[in-house]
């Protein structure tokens, strides 16, 4: 795992400073807080905040792993990989690796997602069919990136996996 303090985070309230203060006034349910409404929706529901890529490559990649030696559990990741083709064509949906394959342990096979719908629509829908597999979500952003992209950035479902990550770091000179 990167180390989460070698980053600089800029501040969450960056464009909000002057902001008036919250209230502290609860909604019916008694626990939850009552939020100024102002009627205008975050870019955020329509667009991919940047550094995330909008182009080609994608805003996130979903990495659903198996374990290849495992026969009830590759079957149903080539079940689930079918379904996801038959259900979501408008995704970009890889090959269906059984073996390890670059930073990734396991075998497993990478979905897209372009847009902040997709992502959506998808992720929920991948909670609840994803079954025994265990799934890594992470941003795109810049190659440099990448490291922090899958690690610091990124999003587990089901047990963490650990990833071969040296390949996103420069090699040593001995």
């Amino acid at each position: 795992m990167a180390d989460q303090f070698s980053y600089a985070y800029p501040s969450p309230l960056e464009g909000y400073e002057d902001r008036p203060p919250l209230s502290e006034e609860r909604n019916e349910d008694g626990k939850s807080l009552k939020n100024p409404q102002h009627g205008v929706l975050s870019p955020a529901y329509t667009t991919f905040p940047d550094p995330i890529d909008k182009g080609r490559r994608g805003g996130f990649d979903v990495h659903i792993y198996h374990y290849q030696n495992n026969p009830d559990q590759a079957a149903f990741a080539k079940a689930l990989w079918t379904r996801i083709r038959h259900e979501f064509p408008e995704l970009r949906i890889y090959t269906f690796f059984d073996r390890p394959i670059g930073p990734h342990p396991v075998a497993m096979f990478e979905v897209n997602v372009f847009t902040p719908a997709q992502f959506g629509a998808f992720i929920p829908w991948l909670a609840i069919n994803r079954g025994p597999l265990s799934a890594l979500i992470h941003p795109n952003t810049s190659e440099e990136e990448d490291l922090r992209n899958h690690t610091q950035r990124a999003t587990w479902m089901g047990e963490r996996i650990p990833l071969d990550v040296s390949r996103f770091t420069p090699a040593k000179k001995i």
